[in-house]
């Protein structure tokens, strides 16, 4: 049995799911790496990445 290819094109709101959220400021952040020492600044450093669209941030503590 071969593959089941859909004939109509995706709506735009399946298109763009999920990426409208993160253009309005509310990303999904989730840690990267947690707790390495940054040499310049003196303290912890955590990565975080956001789930849908990979942004990057930092906080240091």
């Amino acid at each position: 049995m071969g593959e089941v290819i859909p004939f109509k094109k995706p709506k735009l709101s399946q298109k763009h799911k999920g990426n409208t959220l993160c253009k309005n400021g509310f990303h999904k952040w989730v840690i990267e790496n947690e707790k390495t020492f940054d040499t310049r600044q003196g303290r912890l450093v955590t990565s975080y990445v956001c789930k849908r669209c990979d942004a990057t941030k930092n906080s240091a503590k």
